[in-house]
């Protein structure tokens, strides 16, 4: 308090950064006056705490005044003298003083997308708040992430898993773990109460399907790809089908003429060649359809109505072998991560996080539970909304192929 002062009123008045960036004036005890080229004029005290310098804003000169600083600064002084680092007690102090909206999960989530977003794929970033807004906001936005607890989180998860869908659980675990992580760096948690639960303790065990497959965001370079194949045409073709119509392999490689009705704009693949055993209308859309035609052109003469669409090369037969479009893709450079059943779960996901209704998807998948259905199992069920979600779904391909954004269609769910 007795040091020397080497500030005055007049002193700070004409106080400038003399031509550099900025500049220090100092007054005692570690409080200067921080001028920058631009004219503000700072107040700051340097201090050690816990074996670090550190710095403490004091206010802005004229508002604060030289006396007034020195007031602050002798006020923090005491607070460290006493034990207690003056630059976290103001923090702690801020945080306190939240209100509930600005330490809500919702809040907290949306800031940490958009750091978290920065420099990554603006379509990546798009799926992930899709799936925050879809599932983990309606459940947990309104709390706050510092009273979040495990079982809040697992009822979140398990909402999600009551759906039927076998990923998204998983993923929307994942990213509350790092909204949680980041409000535990922002000060606004004390942990992360997601860590503790692991996902295969709290959700159901699927069997194990090794079906590799891209991400949602990996799109538009695979489609490109397949545009651009330098193979046989009607194995491009055969994986343009496979993509449109979200099929399983084995139900497009055997696909027979007899089976689609063009003007319906409908496949019908019969019992004895699904994986059900049951009847399965597929809907075709228009870029299905341009498909047909397509392959139309590769027909034989002759060929009637039980032709093949895919035959063999060698023994037209018999079907393409599944093996020729995993060499069409270890050709294009996917080998090892994306596969032909790949298409079926990729058109989930994204049917899932557009927000169509979950037995729609199922229904689109041909994924029948028997324990819930009847032997005569409605082979039409959901047909107008499943229409509806399969062209939206090719639109959207032809949108990620292109990068040019398809004309709507009003989506059924």
């Amino acid at each position: 308090m007795g040091a020397r002062m080497a500030l005055t009123d007049a002193a700070c008045r004409v106080a400038t950064s003399e031509g550099r960036p900025y500049k220090r004036h100092t007054d005692a005890a570690g409080l200067y006056l921080e001028v920058t080229a631009a004219g503000a004029k700072l107040w700051r005290w340097k201090y050690r705490s816990r074996g670090h310098e550190k710095r403490l804003a004091l206010g802005a000169y004229p508002a604060v005044g030289l006396a007034e600083a020195r007031r602050k600064r002798d006020d923090a002084r005491r607070l460290l003298e006493a034990g207690t680092d003056p630059g976290e007690a103001r923090r702690d102090t801020r945080r306190a003083a939240l209100t509930l909206s600005e330490r809500s999960f919702e809040t907290v989530a949306r800031r940490w997308l958009e750091d978290w977003g920065h420099g990554k794929s603006p379509r990546h970033v798009g799926y992930v708040r899709r799936r925050l807004e879809s599932d983990a906001f309606p459940v947990l936005g309104h709390k706050a992430v510092g009273e979040l607890m495990a079982p809040d989180f697992v009822h979140m998860a398990k909402r999600i898993e009551a759906r039927g869908v076998r990923d998204l659980p998983r993923r929307v675990l994942e990213s509350c773990s790092q909204i949680m992580r980041y409000a535990v760096a922002q000060g606004l948690a004390a942990r992360n109460p997601v860590a503790d639960v692991k996902p295969s303790d709290v959700l159901k065990a699927h069997a194990q399907e090794n079906y590799a497959r891209v991400e949602l965001d990996e799109l538009p370079k695979l489609l490109r790809a397949i545009e651009t194949y330098a193979g046989a045409p009607r194995t491009r073709l055969a994986m343009r089908l496979l993509a449109l119509t979200a099929c399983r392999t084995g139900e497009l490689i055997g696909a027979r003429w007899a089976e689609f009705n063009l003007e319906a704009a409908e496949w019908r693949v019969p019992a004895e060649r699904t994986k059900k055993r049951r009847l399965h209308v597929i809907p075709l859309s228009r870029q299905a359809l341009e498909v047909l035609a397509l392959l139309q052109t590769l027909r034989w003469a002759g060929g009637g109505p039980e032709t093949l669409l895919f035959p063999g090369e060698r023994d037209h037969d018999k079907p393409m072998s599944n093996n020729t479009l995993l060499m069409m893709l270890r050709r294009l450079g996917y080998f090892g991560r994306m596969t032909g059943h790949g298409w079926r779960g990729l058109f989930s996901t994204w049917a899932h996080e557009s927000g169509y209704a979950p037995q729609v998807v199922e229904a689109a998948l041909a994924h029948v539970k028997r324990d819930k259905v009847a032997a005569a199992y409605n082979h039409a069920k959901h047909l107008p909304e499943r229409r509806g979600l399969l062209q939206a779904w090719a639109d959207h391909l032809d949108t990620q192929r292109t990068g040019v954004r398809a004309n709507p269609i009003r989506r059924v769910a």
